[in-house]
């Protein structure tokens, strides 16, 4: 589990390595990751955008922008939280992800919500923690 807290807003990430869709001999490697979003903020944000860089063990980058996420730009009220799940597919059997998602505050105040760096690595390989 990953987390972090920005002003308030609170990100936790739980990535999974999903074996069913993965083909290794094919250097294709899936994970899910399931993300909850809590507010712990005195007024609701809006889920606005998405960022995510995506980095292979290879150092490969890549960048995703879009609205919202899963198809949806989510209200979380105070107290409140916000769950959705994702994918992400790699060349390699490891890498990195990172991320913010730009949030609007019920004031009209655009903010970034920092999304935690978490690793995404393969339970059949052997890693080594630099």
């Amino acid at each position: 589990m990953y987390e972090r807290i920005t002003q308030g807003v609170k990100v936790i990430v739980h990535p999974k390595y999903l074996d069913g869709q993965s083909k290794p001999e094919e250097s294709h490697f899936v994970w899910a990751y399931a993300i909850t979003i809590e507010n712990h903020s005195r007024e609701a944000v809006t889920l606005r955008t998405r960022y995510w860089k995506i980095t292979d063990a290879s150092g490969h980058v890549q960048e995703v922008r879009g609205a919202g996420v899963v198809g949806e730009q989510p209200v979380i009220k105070p107290g409140d939280s916000y769950s959705y799940t994702s994918g992400c597919p790699l060349k390699t059997s490891s890498g990195f992800m990172v991320g913010a998602y730009q949030m609007q505050l019920a004031s009209g105040e655009l903010i970034n919500v920092e999304i935690p760096p978490f690793s995404l690595d393969s339970p059949h390989e052997k890693h080594a923690i630099n």
